[in-house]
């Protein structure tokens, strides 16, 4: 495979464009070997370069007083007191999981989690945010069977509980499903490891399991859109092993423990190509390969196989040389692979031998720090048409609005799916998924505890991608707020169609900016993230989908709020102002069958005074139950709190047309539950906050206004069907 000739259709075929490759030759003054050539592909394709984002993330806040570690390594850190710190990320595994959805899946978290362990830190947590065509879609029903069992089966056998996440279906998924899977993991602050190689003449190691030819070019493929030839893409899909990742995560941290780890990398995208320029780049060292000692599981690998596959399970180390016995020890005994692969040099080249053969020599700064960086072309999105309400007919049928919303596919219970991950490992966990964050104690502190929450709403990105980008920032927030959290930090996973296409770099642009106008506002710094593009199928983009997945500080964990909290004679009340909104909502698609509309205003300003006082009343020990107002307004929230709880309310939300305060999707509120004793205390402490109260809770039905009555047990029917029925093929996913 040496000897292969360098024809335009191959460098097409590599990913790279016409002046992409003639920055190579320029670079390196001569034609690459097709091994060379396969190494640039995965270095500066999107995937790994973010040439087309890069630009924009800089304007992005990573810095905050308790940020330890911001991007630009394998995973974000962020301090919680008393020497601890919290390691996190999200990342995509977007087109794998739409080729092989178990597979792809399953890779995408043991990725992910690959990148908290290898900076020290024991995962505690998991997310995932999926994203899945309109139900009626052919495929739909099999890449959601594939992709929550690849899920499960790899979170559950390594043991880290998944806390929550997010389910949702729009036809501009059809061709492109979306797999973005979090992590999160406990380190000591003064312990935590990087991927910068230090020293000339040390040891490369390369530890884990084998090399084999699975995800050959994943990275690549990655980086591309989808047409009709799309399962001939089946190879470059990765396959798990979670009990290999588990033994490697506990011979990881005990290596950790003995001084032997200078720099330690995970053999993620492009897989050994990109962790050896990586750690060498980081530290301007050169990097030496000899790939005939790389451990393999397959006969005759080329080094292009060897350099470009993704196998599972594989970390790259700079070792320390009085270590190495040592090191080698400790993962023979968890039978796992060692072997030195390489050393570090001071030429800054990355020259790869096979067979005694050099088959590559590059510059390792320019491949790892000067890939192609483009400042796209880009359209200002056109303004949505503003839906007054008073253009939206009030439905016939208060209840029977109320119950379609509630059973609608995006509003419809998700248990289906948590149950089949295995929530509750390791026994942390403090709230189980359904409600606004998962809650998991810090094991060994006899008071702390973390929450995490995954959100983003599509169809408002759609509409207005800057207003969208805000209100995915604000709802994670306020889904930690809700818990009782101080929110930390956030991680983004920046999923869009074409970036050169200049009206989806424009829903890029414009969500960023958003997105960081909301962090700045509230305190709340971008510290990891990935940029997932190209996710489109034959020329159609999916919604801008710009998920954020946000971690929160809960000091005292007695003092933190549930959904499901309230009791018999509470008052509820709700925070912020009464809801009117209904352009781009649930409520407009389900009952009206209209997509169109701005998304609600986010006011940044309200979202943090709102907020801060929510989070004020929970810490006090008064609020019996909290829920943040989000998809379907103030009547699903309350129906949601009453199904948790197993308990009705009785409220008045206002006169006149209800249809705008019950369903309006409103930024900044909350409804809030108090015993009766509390209720007078709240109105005087709220200090200009809009404050109201609803009604009281009590018997089995939700009553509004006297006049709709809805019983919990019917609402729960109506909210746990939809799922299992659409699984079983039992429901109607053309009507849904």
């Amino acid at each position: 495979m040496t000897n292969i000739a360098i024809t335009p259709e191959l460098i097409a075929s590599h990913g790279l464009k016409p002046d992409e490759y003639q920055r190579i030759l320029d670079l390196i003054g001569r034609e690459p070997t097709i091994t060379e050539l396969g190494i640039f592909s995965a270095m500066w394709n999107e995937h790994c370069s973010y040439k087309s984002s890069k630009r924009w993330l800089r304007t992005l806040p990573t810095k905050g007083p308790r940020v330890i570690q911001g991007p630009g390594e394998n995973a974000g850190v962020v301090d919680i007191g008393d020497g601890d710190c919290v390691v996190f990320k999200m990342e995509s595994h977007n087109h794998p999981s739409y080729i092989e959805p178990y597979q792809g899946a399953a890779t995408g978290v043991g990725g992910i989690l690959r990148d908290v362990f290898t900076m020290g830190a024991r995962p505690i947590a998991a997310m995932n945010a999926l994203r899945f065509g309109a139900p009626d879609h052919p495929k739909t029903r099999h890449l959601v069977a594939g992709v929550v069992a690849g899920v499960g089966g790899y979170g559950n056998s390594f043991g880290v509980p998944t806390v929550g996440g997010e389910v949702n279906f729009h036809s501009r998924y059809n061709g492109n499903c979306l797999v973005n899977a979090f992590a999160a993991g406990l380190a000591k602050a003064d312990a935590i490891f990087l991927s910068e190689a230090k020293g000339v003449g040390q040891p490369v190691v390369y530890l884990g399991a084998k090399t084999g030819r699975d995800g050959v070019g994943g990275a690549t493929m990655a980086s591309a859109e989808f047409d009709e030839k799309i399962e001939e893409k089946r190879p470059t899909v990765q396959v798990g092993d979670p009990f290999t990742e588990k033994c490697l995560l506990e011979a990881c941290l005990e290596l950790m423990q003995t001084g032997a780890v200078i720099a330690i990398q995970d053999m993620g995208a492009a897989g050994l190509t990109c962790s050896a320029v990586e750690m060498g780049a980081k530290g301007d060292l050169g990097i030496e390969l000899d790939l005939n000692k790389v451990p393999v599981r397959e006969e005759r690998m080329t080094p292009y196989e060897m350099m470009l596959s993704e196998s599972q399970e594989r970390m790259l180390m700079v070792l320390e040389p009085s270590k190495q016995e040592v090191a080698e020890a400790i993962f023979r005994k968890w039978g796992l692979d060692f072997a030195v692969v390489g050393k570090t040099t001071d030429d800054l080249r990355f020259r790869i031998l096979f067979d005694g053969t050099e088959v590559a020599n590059l510059p390792i700064k320019e491949l790892g720090d000067e890939a192609p960086e483009y400042d796209r072309p880009w359209t200002e999105p056109k303004p949505a048409k503003v839906v007054h309400l008073a253009d939206i007919p009030e439905p016939r049928d208060y209840a029977q609005a109320l119950v379609k919303v509630l059973g609608s596919p995006d509003i419809a219970s998700r248990r289906w799916v948590f149950e089949q991950y295995d929530t509750l490992i390791q026994g942390n966990s403090l709230q189980r998924p359904g409600g606004d964050a998962g809650v998991v104690r810090v094991d060994g502190h006899p008071t702390k505890a973390l929450a995490f929450s995954s959100d983003v709403t599509p169809r408002y990105c759609e509409a207005d991608p800057w207003q969208g980008g805000a209100q995915a920032v604000a709802e994670c927030w306020r889904n930690l707020t809700a818990v009782g959290a101080e929110p930390l930090a956030a991680t983004d996973n920046l999923n869009f169609g074409n970036p050169e296409k200049p009206e989806i770099m424009g829903q890029f642009v414009k969500a960023v900016e958003g997105i960081g106008a909301a962090c700045r506002a509230l305190d709340f710094p971008i510290v990891s993230g990935n940029v997932s593009l190209y996710n489109e199928t034959q020329g159609r983009a999916i919604l801008p989908t710009p998920t954020i997945g946000g971690v929160g500080l809960i000091e005292d964990r007695q003092f933190t709020a549930t959904i499901g909290g309230m009791r018999d004679g509470d008052v509820l009340f709700l925070v912020g102002q009464d809801g009117q909104h209904l352009g781009s909502s649930v409520y407009l698609r389900e009952v009206e069958g209209r997509e169109e509309g701005a998304p609600p205003p986010v006011d940044l300003e309200m979202e943090k005074r709102h907020g801060d006082f929510v989070r004020k009343l929970i810490r006090s020990g008064r609020v019996t139950a909290c829920h943040d107002l989000s998809d379907g307004g103030l009547g699903i929230a309350l129906a949601e709190m009453c199904m948790a709880s197993g308990r009705g309310a009785k409220v008045n939300v206002g006169g006149g047309a209800l249809h705008g305060p019950l369903f309006g999707e409103d930024q900044a509120r909350y409804v809030v539950a108090v015993a009766a004793k509390d209720a007078a205390s709240l109105e005087s402490e709220a200090q200009g906050i809009p404050l109201r109260e609803l009604g009281t809770v009590g018997g089995t039905a939700l009553v509004v206004n006297g006049a709709l009555s809805l019983e919990i047990e019917r609402l729960t029917v109506t909210h746990e069907s939809w799922f299992p029925n659409f699984m079983s093929g039992t429901v109607d996913a053309s009507a849904a």
